[in-house]
């Protein structure tokens, strides 16, 4: 390990055990804010997203596999079809979901946020 690599892990050790002053303080809640309005969205994008490829999967399991018949589904070539195209509809359906959700938090959280910033921003001059 050189001596720049140390140097850098000191100092990273070195900055979790010092005061924060006022401004970092405040950098700290404008992050919280970010992750405020983006957890919602992400959170339901990756749950509906996985959801909507298991059902996809599903559907599409029924048509190339014998999975339906050993279920006792006679024919699974119309269920399967069924299913998985109401799982690709959730799939497309979830990219405009997640944006709609977006929008609308950073429409409740936008003035915050931008007060905050603007805050941040003028200590530093």
């Amino acid at each position: 390990m050189n001596r720049d690599d140390k140097d850098f892990i000191v100092q990273k050790i070195r900055t979790q055990y010092m005061e924060k002053d006022s401004s970092q303080k405040e950098l700290d809640y404008l992050r919280e804010l970010d992750a405020e309005v983006k957890r919602p969205a992400n959170v339901f994008g990756y749950v509906f997203g996985t959801v909507s490829a298991i059902i996809m999967g599903a559907g599409m399991s029924l048509v190339m596999t014998d999975i339906g018949t050993q279920l006792g589904i006679s024919d699974p070539m119309i269920p399967g079809i069924i299913i998985g195209i109401a799982g690709l509809l959730m799939a497309i359906i979830n990219y405009p979901i997640f944006k709609s959700i977006l929008s609308s938090r950073k429409n409740k959280y936008s003035g915050k946020i931008l007060e905050l910033s603007e805050k941040i921003m003028n200590k530093g001059e």
